[in-house]
C-alpha cells in the first residue's frame, strides 16, 4: 500500500504540470497577437518549452523509478 500512495504523490504534481502546460498553451495561442505587440510572446514560448521539458523529464524519472521498483 505504501508504494501505491507514493506513486500517487509523485504522479499528481506531474499531471498538474501537464494540465498547466495545456492551459498556458491555449492562453498563449488565444493572446498571441497581443503578447507580440508588447514583446512578451517569446518569454511565454520559452516558458512553455521549459515547462514541457520539466514535465517530460519528471515523467521519465517516475517511469524509471517504477521500473526499478522504487515506486
Amino acid at each position: 500500500m505504501k508504494n501505491k500512495r507514493l506513486r500517487i504523490v509523485r504522479i499528481i504534481p506531474n499531471l498538474f504540470c501537464y494540465i498547466m502546460l495545456c492551459g498556458l498553451s491555449v492562453w498563449v495561442v488565444m493572446n498571441g497577437e497581443d503578447l507580440q505587440e508588447i514583446n512578451r510572446l517569446s518569454i511565454y514560448v520559452i516558458l512553455m518549452i521549459v515547462l514541457f521539458f520539466v514535465s517530460v523529464f519528471d515523467s521519465y524519472r517516475i517511469w524509471l523509478w517504477i521500473k526499478a521498483g522504487k515506486l
